[in-house]
């Protein structure tokens, strides 16, 4: 089962188009990488080689 993680301000932001947007904020609360290639990624991943790009340490879920 999945940690719940409360949402607080400065988590997400919405997109223009209307889409919430997590920031590295948010990202760095849960712990670990999606591997889904989010726009505030911290753990560095690139879903074009499927690695990351920063020393950031990457957790799987």
């Amino acid at each position: 089962m999945k940690k719940f993680i409360p949402i607080e301000d400065g988590d997400y932001y919405l997109t223009p188009e209307g889409y919430r947007c997590f920031t590295e904020q948010y990202h760095l609360k849960r712990g670990y990488c999606c591997e889904s290639g989010c726009r505030h990624c911290p753990y560095g991943f690139n879903p074009s080689t499927q690695t990351t790009t920063n020393n950031t340490t990457l957790k799987k879920k």
